[in-house]
C-alpha cells in the first residue's frame, strides 16, 4: 500500500513537472541567460527598420478671412450735393463702370456755367484778336495793340481748359450740365461698405468714402502664432485652411508675409495667406482654421512613434537584432509629428525596433 501511495505521488510530481515544462515553453518569452522572443509571441509584434527622412512639422493656428488690399477700392464723391440714386446694396457683385450711385450737385452745375461763360469769352477774345491780326497787317493798328488781343485770347482759352480740367477731375464724362454726376465703380467685385442712402447730403469737406469695393477672387488669411511656435512658422510654409461655414473644404495656400515683431499685448506674431477664391466662398471676417505643414531641409532617424517606450521621463526602444538578441536601448527624441518620431541619439537608420506589443520585450529586458 505504501509503495502504490509513493508511486502515485512520483506519478502526479511528473505530471506537474511536464505540465510546468510545457507552459514554459510557451510562454511569450523565454529566459534562460537572455530574453529571446518565442513563437508565440512573434505571432503579435511588430517589427519596423529606422530610417533617414526630411523632417515633417505640423503647427495649427486660428485666424480670419480678409481682403486683399491690393484689390480694395474706396469710392468717394467728387464734390458736395445730394444723393438722388443708390444702385446697390452692401453685399452685392457689381462690375467695372457700373453706377453705383447719382448725384446732383450745385458745384458740378457752376462748372458747367462757368464753361460757357469761359467758351464765351474765348469767342469773343478770338474774334478781338483776329481782327487785330488784320488791322495790323494792314498797318491801322500796332503792333502792341494786336499783342495785347492775343494775350487776351491765351488767358481766356487758359481759363476755359482750367475749368475743363476741374470737370474732368470731379467725374468727367459721368456729369452733365444739369449738375448729375455718377459714381462708378471702379473695379469688379462686391459692395463691401456703404455711407450713402437716397436723399442723404454730402459736404463738399467729407472725408468719408460712399462705398468700398473689393474683388474677392484672391483673399488674405491672416493667422496668428503664439511665440511658443514661431520658430515652425516661416514664409514659403504651405498652409490648409477650413473654415466654419465649409468645414469638408480645404482651401491651400502660403505662407507670403509675416510680421517681425509681435504684438505687445497679444504677444503673437501675424502671418499672412494668400489664398486662390474663384467660387467666392471665402467671405471677409470669416473665421479659419490654419493647419500650416512644413517640411525641413535637415534629415534625421525616423521611426513609428509607437515604437518608442516611455518611462520615468526617458524615452526607450526595443531593437531587434535576432530573436534571441534584442537590445534595451535609450533614445533621445527631436520631435514628434503626427504617427512618426524623430530621432536625435540613440539609434541609427537600419536598425530595426519592435513597434507592437515591445512592452512585454521591455518589461523582460529590464528585468535581466
Amino acid at each position: 500500500m505504501k509503495n502504490k501511495l509513493t508511486l502515485s505521488v512520483a506519478s502526479s510530481l511528473l505530471l506537474l513537472s511536464l505540465v510546468a515544462c510545457r507552459a514554459k515553453q510557451e510562454t511569450a518569452v523565454e529566459k534562460d541567460d537572455k530574453v529571446c522572443v518565442s513563437d508565440s509571441l512573434a505571432k503579435i509584434i511588430t517589427i519596423d527598420s529606422a530610417y533617414t527622412s526630411q523632417v515633417n512639422d505640423q503647427v495649427k493656428l486660428s485666424g480670419e478671412v480678409s481682403f486683399n488690399d491690393s484689390k480694395v477700392v474706396r469710392v468717394f464723391p467728387f464734390s458736395g450735393g445730394q444723393v438722388q440714386k443708390v444702385n446697390v446694396s452692401l453685399g452685392d457683385h457689381v462690375r467695372r463702370g457700373q453706377i453705383l450711385a447719382i448725384i446732383k450737385s450745385a458745384d458740378v452745375a457752376g462748372n458747367y456755367a462757368d464753361l460757357d461763360v469761359a467758351n464765351t469769352d474765348v469767342a469773343i477774345a478770338k474774334k478781338q484778336m483776329d481782327n487785330q491780326e488784320s488791322l495790323f497787317k494792314n498797318g491801322i493798328s500796332s503792333e502792341r495793340e494786336f499783342q495785347e488781343a492775343k494775350e487776351n485770347y491765351n488767358k481766356a482759352v487758359s481759363t476755359a481748359t482750367k475749368i475743363k480740367n476741374q470737370i474732368t477731375i470731379n467725374g468727367g464724362g459721368h456729369t452733365d450740365a444739369n449738375g448729375l454726376y455718377m459714381i462708378k465703380s471702379p473695379i469688379d467685385g462686391c459692395v463691401v461698405e456703404k455711407n450713402a442712402e437716397a436723399g442723404s447730403f454730402i459736404r463738399g469737406d467729407n472725408s468719408q468714402n460712399m462705398f468700398t469695393v473689393g474683388d474677392i477672387s484672391q483673399v488674405w488669411i491672416w493667422a496668428n502664432v503664439y511665440e511658443a511656435d514661431v520658430a515652425r512658422v516661416r514664409k514659403g510654409y504651405e498652409a490648409d485652411v477650413t473654415t466654419l461655414a465649409y468645414p469638408d473644404r480645404v482651401f491651400k495656400g502660403k505662407i507670403d508675409e509675416q510680421n517681425e515683431i509681435l504684438d505687445p499685448q497679444t504677444k503673437v506674431m501675424r502671418v499672412r495667406i494668400a489664398l486662390k477664391n474663384d467660387s467666392l466662398l471665402l467671405k471677409p471676417e470669416m473665421f479659419a482654421s490654419v493647419m500650416i505643414r512644413s517640411s525641413e531641409k535637415t534629415s534625421m532617424v525616423t521611426i513609428p512613434s509607437v515604437a518608442v517606450v516611455k518611462d520615468n521621463g526617458k524615452s526607450y526602444v526595443v531593437v531587434y537584432h535576432d530573436r534571441c538578441n534584442l537590445e534595451l536601448r535609450q533614445i533621445e527624441i527631436t520631435k514628434t509629428f503626427q504617427s512618426l518620431t524623430y530621432i536625435k541619439s540613440g539609434l541609427e537608420a537600419g536598425e530595426k525596433v519592435i513597434s507592437r506589443n515591445q512592452i512585454l520585450l521591455y518589461r523582460a529586458l529590464l528585468e535581466d
